[in-house]
């Protein structure tokens, strides 16, 4: 399995890490806030220097009750970040967390940013689809009801793996359509789904797969660990990784998350053990 990232095809047989970069104030893990330029430039050292090939540049909250920001203050939050990663580490595969089709044109024609990650797989902006088929760039799509402010009321399903196969179905199908090539899966943890359901959704994520499209996973440090260990946010790595572990044993590609190199390791190991 191979993804288009800056003209390359990337080799997904040994899965990829994307460290998470939030631009935020009011992020859910206190740990990935930045606040000054400084822990914003050791922050991507850091993601590089652990071996996270993707680095996923985020200015708008998406924790459940986020305040809404309107499109300048969001462009505001990127910039540093998105600036200093074209000069600094040109190198580097850059993702926009966004779910607003201007803000992933600008970020991909202004900065070069190679990946628009969408949380809301194009419901909050009917524009999205064909702003990322123009920009032929990879569209990382999620699942998610409502919006960050209403989405943990949106959790009552008939069958929630039904309803997230047929959307995904449809949605897929739009977008090669309209000529995206490169798509990614993200069963949305956390966007509109109770504490049971996410760990459904995990138990049940190889089903996947039959999309014949990367899926990513984005369990880092979230709510179904610390309320279901009943531990502190800080104290989830455990929890993170053996989430990790099992969703990489299930067919995922990709990990997104705030601890590079406990995910790389478990990357390494995960492959050692399938090849040998």
């Amino acid at each position: 399995m191979f993804i288009n990232l800056k003209g390359y095809l990337h080799d997904l047989n040994e899965p990829l890490v994307m460290g998470i970069l939030n631009m935020t104030p009011d992020s859910f893990y206190p740990g990935s806030r930045i606040r000054q330029r400084e822990q914003m430039e050791r922050r991507i050292a850091e993601i590089w220097e652990e071996g996270g090939k993707i680095i996923d540049v985020g200015g708008y909250s998406s924790r459940p009750d986020a305040s809404d920001i309107d499109v300048e203050e969001e462009k505001r939050r990127l910039k540093p970040a998105l600036e200093y990663l074209m000069t600094s580490f040109s190198d580097a595969i850059v993702s926009v967390d966004t779910f607003r089709s201007e803000v992933a044109r600008w970020a991909v024609e202004e900065y070069g940013v190679a990946i628009v990650n969408d949380i809301s797989g194009g419901s909050l902006d009917v524009r999205m689809f064909e702003t990322v088929a123009k920009l032929q760039v990879p569209y990382i799509m999620a699942h998610m009801r409502g919006t960050p402010q209403t989405m943990q009321r949106e959790t009552n399903y008939r069958d929630m793996m039904e309803e997230i196969m047929l959307y995904f179905a449809d949605k897929l199908q739009t977008l090669r359509l309209l000529g995206v090539n490169d798509i990614v899966i993200d069963p949305g943890f956390g966007f509109g789904k109770t504490l049971d359901q996410n760990y459904e959704l995990m138990r049940l994520i190889r089903q996947f797969t039959m999309f014949e499209c990367p899926v990513m996973a984005g369990v880092s440090r979230k709510s179904m660990i610390y309320n279901f260990l009943n531990c502190s946010v800080e104290d989830t790595l455990n929890g993170t990784t053996v989430l990790h572990t099992f969703a990489l044993l299930n067919g995922v590609r990709l990990l997104r998350v705030h601890d590079v190199k406990s995910a790389v390791e478990a990357i390494k190991i995960i492959t050692k053990l399938k090849n040998s």
